[in-house]
């Protein structure tokens, strides 16, 4: 596939093929990727974006695929962005839910991605939008965001979901763990995971004495599961939906545009950061990126200075 053209036909003969090209593309910075997403842009909103985060070992990735398989169940198409540490070495997913996921991976009404974070902050990769783009013009009727975990950092995942789940785990070692800072605003639905061990009730009482104190308009559920045994996947469900009701109509166009803020901000960012590197910064006064840095490096000249000669008009 050479051309965005021919990309766009085959995503209509819902080749998953070129929904992985799509994501690569996206992924490399091509602009063929913006072709497609401009020229397709009226089908794009038909799905349900649910991000899927919380601590490391809580889960995530069972709980993922337990509701993958229960809305498998129901025929309906799924798509799973597993956003996972990038490799020093190679730059590519390591961990990759897909390893995870095995038994889900045939599955010809699924699609799993693993995508890096590629040091981006906050849990998100940089082309997770245009992946859940590229997810959402593949016919996904639901598409789950599952972060890397790296709890106070994920606040990045409400912005592109719909509604964001917040997996707790009992015997972390941590009591209040549901009171660390940005924690209890990311989730819309809490749910208790591995409720069939000791503790599980327990912190579901913390976790709901905490959200007793939010004066929010929303009051989050809080529910118990066991993704390995298959248990309170319906009422985890059932809340998930709930909150998909609530924010229906003005509400959740409001965290629509705000998550287009915020991604118009972070590619304007990124455009920025290409331009300077690669020296077609025309108001930087004969100074390129590399030589202000190395002066800086060399203690010739403050960062704030070598700031002002980077950017200043002429």
């Amino acid at each position: 596939m050479r051309s965005a053209e021919e990309l766009i036909d085959r995503l209509d003969a819902g080749e998953r093929r070129a929904v992985a090209r799509l994501i690569s593309w996206a992924e490399r910075g091509d602009p063929r990727a913006m072709e497609v997403i401009r020229a397709q842009r009226e089908r794009l909103g038909g799905a349900y974006i649910v991000g899927v985060t919380g601590a490391p070992g809580s889960g995530k990735s069972t709980l993922t695929n337990a509701l993958t398989r229960r809305l498998r169940e129901q025929d309906a198409k799924v798509g799973v962005i597993c956003v996972d540490p990038t490799s020093p070495f190679t730059g590519g997913a390591i961990l990759g839910d897909r390893v995870r996921m095995n038994e889900l991976a045939t599955d010809p009404g699924v699609f799993i991605r693993s995508m890096g974070t590629r040091g981006h902050l906050g849990g998100l990769s940089r082309a997770t939008s245009m992946a859940l783009r590229a997810l959402d013009l593949s016919g996904c009727e639901v598409i789950f965001v599952e972060t890397v975990g790296v709890g106070q950092s994920e606040v990045d995942v409400m912005r592109v979901c719909h509604t964001t789940l917040m997996v707790m785990v009992p015997g972390l070692g941590d009591d209040i763990q549901a009171i660390k800072a940005g924690v209890m605003e990311v989730g819309d639905v809490f749910v208790v995971n591995q409720a069939d061990r000791d503790g599980a009730r327990r912190t579901a009482r913390e976790v709901n004495a905490m959200l007793d104190l939010s004066h929010a308009e929303w009051r989050p559920p809080v529910t118990l599961a066991s993704a390995l045994k298959g248990e309170g996947l319906e009422a985890l469900w059932e809340a998930l939906e709930a909150h998909r009701g609530y924010m229906e109509g003005e509400r959740g166009l409001l965290r629509r545009v705000e998550s287009a803020e915020h991604e118009l901000l972070a590619l304007a960012q990124e455009r920025l950061t290409q331009h300077l590197k690669t020296g077609l910064a025309t108001h930087a006064q004969g100074a390129d990126l590399h030589s202000l840095a190395r002066q800086v490096a060399l203690n010739e000249l403050d960062p704030y200075s070598a700031l002002d000669q980077l950017i200043a008009p002429n």
